[in-house]
């Protein structure tokens, strides 16, 4: 069994609110929701205008599974359209 830990650092400047970081993390999750697998806020809970985001996926081949962590990745580089700072893969 593979775990794959994808890591998004995100810069929201045009947020003034926690109001509105909301928004763009909450329609960050339902796009990503069509590559199955987990998302959670990490850290930053508080600041409006950065977040850090952990993405997880189980899978029984790494290929498998490096595939679908960029796909993530790279679909939020999309998404948040230059508000990604960093992001970081990690297979446990």
């Amino acid at each position: 069994m593979n775990i794959g830990l994808l890591t998004l650092e995100i810069f929201l400047p045009d947020s003034h609110s926690l109001k509105e970081k909301r928004y763009v993390i909450r329609s960050l999750k339902d796009r990503l929701r069509k590559f199955n697998v987990s998302i959670a806020e990490c850290d930053h809970q508080e600041l409006w205008q950065r977040s850090t985001m952990g993405i997880v996926s189980i899978s029984s081949d790494h290929g498998v599974l490096e595939k679908t962590l960029n796909a993530v990745a790279e679909e939020s580089e999309k998404i948040l359209n230059g508000s990604l700072s960093n992001y970081q893969i990690e297979y446990l």
